[in-house]
């Protein structure tokens, strides 16, 4: 993960307050100078694991009983996490697709973590861009680390996700399931503690807006990614071999 350059500009320019930055509502995710690319490929990524689903999601809606008991399934499957009631509203609204399927349904939290994840370390990078025309420089450091700690998760989530779409490919081995799930579980693992430690790093920086705001912000990440975990352990303690 490259990290975030800091310079100076030849002649200041005048910035609008950090703080009030934070307290503008954001309609659409920022955009960012050095991961432009990435998030763009990665929102193509997991529509195209959306639409791989959809002719499943056709066949299954038709069927108000089979829906009932894939979304029944779901609330099951999501007790299993730490956050059961934002797993089963974010999931629920795929239980077509999904139907009874564990597979398919860690493989969906997974998608929704990486665009989580995504979407908050374009957020910070953002952010550390205004923190460097700033005073604190304390906050500024945190939010570089933030940014290279959520450019680090992203790529583990995104991992993982082509990961878990190889699993049951024709001619895979029960060795090689053990394996891809192995490096699943680990990477997922992996983003969750960087996503804690983008928090650890303010722990030194003054209570304020930046602070809260990102603070609040990466602790919705990280329950997404933890549901997604929990359910990828599930799903591996029921059909590793």
């Amino acid at each position: 993960m490259d990290q975030l350059n800091m310079h100076q500009p030849r002649t200041p320019i005048p910035k609008k307050p950090l703080a009030q930055l934070i307290l503008k509502k954001h309609t659409t995710p920022p955009k960012m100078e050095t991961q432009t690319q990435r998030p763009l490929f990665l929102s193509l990524l997991f529509a195209a694991l959306l639409l791989h689903l959809q002719p499943i999601a056709t066949v299954a809606s038709s069927d108000p009983d089979s829906q009932s008991n894939s979304t029944d399934y779901i609330r099951t499957s999501c007790s299993a996490t730490l956050y059961p009631e934002i797993c089963f509203t974010s999931l629920s609204r795929y239980a077509s697709a999904v139907q009874q399927n564990p597979a398919r349904l860690a493989r969906v939290a997974i998608g929704l973590s990486l665009s989580r994840a995504r979407h908050m370390a374009s957020y910070v990078s953002n952010l550390s861009r205004e923190a460097d025309y700033g005073s604190d420089h304390r906050a500024a450091a945190a939010l570089h680390d933030c940014h290279s700690n959520f450019g680090d998760a992203v790529d583990e989530i995104h991992g993982s996700l082509k990961q878990m779409q190889q699993l049951g490919a024709a001619g895979s081995s029960a060795e090689a399931f053990r394996f891809r799930m192995s490096n699943v579980q680990t990477w997922m693992s992996a983003a969750l503690t960087d996503e804690e430690t983008c928090t650890d790093g303010f722990d030194d920086v003054p209570e304020g807006p930046v602070k809260s705001d990102v603070c609040e912000r990466a602790a919705d990440v990280k329950k997404f990614t933890s549901n997604a975990l929990a359910l990828v352990n599930s799903y591996a303690a029921k059909e590793m071999p």
